[in-house]
């Protein structure tokens, strides 16, 4: 039979009563009303979380109203803003007029380009007038003179679909632009001042001169 402790206490020290209460203590169950609150207070925390996060994304502006904002927080009288405008649109006119300037380029090298050539065909050119002109009064030559002829006006109708096109007529007014005077003698046929003989004819390619027209121009005075 074992013996009762009178004071309360094992052989080891400890008393059985007071470890039944700290076991008990331990694996307690909170009640009702304590589960409620700490949920409640959870709930609150997640709420305030998400407010803040909605918030923060309210807060993010967009680029236009940005640069609203920043006009009506900036300075009237403050230069720095004209500057940086004007700054702006001398850069934006600098590049519209480079852009411009490369096109205009493009487009007058296409449209320039068969120029070369034209100046190598001019010589034959010549060629067929100068030799229309020496058969023309003679009969025996009046069938190369039409062949001559047509040979050249089948060139020129040839050529000027590419924008060849002939400048200088006996009888028009003297135009340094299109006309090289080689010479003036008096005549009472033309007026003074006007071409009275072409030596050789001048050509253009469209609006640009290849050639001037090698004229002699009437002077009575």
């Amino acid at each position: 039979m074992q013996r009762k402790n009178p004071y309360g206490y094992n052989s080891k020290g400890y008393n059985p009563d007071d470890m039944t209460e700290n076991l008990q203590d331990r694996h307690s169950v909170p009640d009702m009303g304590e589960a409620q609150e700490l949920f409640t207070v959870a709930h609150d925390g997640a709420a305030g979380a998400t407010d803040g996060v909605a918030a923060a994304a309210a807060d993010v502006l967009s680029d236009t109203a940005l640069a609203e904002l920043a006009k009506q927080r900036l300075c009237p009288q403050c230069p720095v803003a004209k500057e940086a405008e004007d700054a702006r649109l001398r850069a934006f006119a600098e590049v519209d007029n480079m852009r411009k300037r490369v096109l205009k380029e493009k487009e007058d090298a296409i449209k320039y380009s068969a120029s070369n050539v034209l100046n190598d065909i001019l010589p034959a050119l010549d060629n067929l007038d100068l030799a229309l002109e020496h058969a023309k009064n003679q009969a025996a030559c009046k069938d190369f003179f039409v062949g001559v002829d047509m040979t050249r006006k089948l060139m020129l109708d040839a050529l000027g679909r590419h924008g060849l096109q002939q400048v200088g007529d006996s009888g028009e007014m003297f135009d340094p632009a299109v006309h090289e005077a080689v010479g003036v003698t008096p005549s009472a046929e033309v007026a003074d001042g006007a071409i009275c003989s072409i030596l050789s004819k001048g050509y253009k390619l469209y609006d640009r001169l290849l050639r001037p027209a090698r004229v002699v121009v009437c002077k009575n005075n």
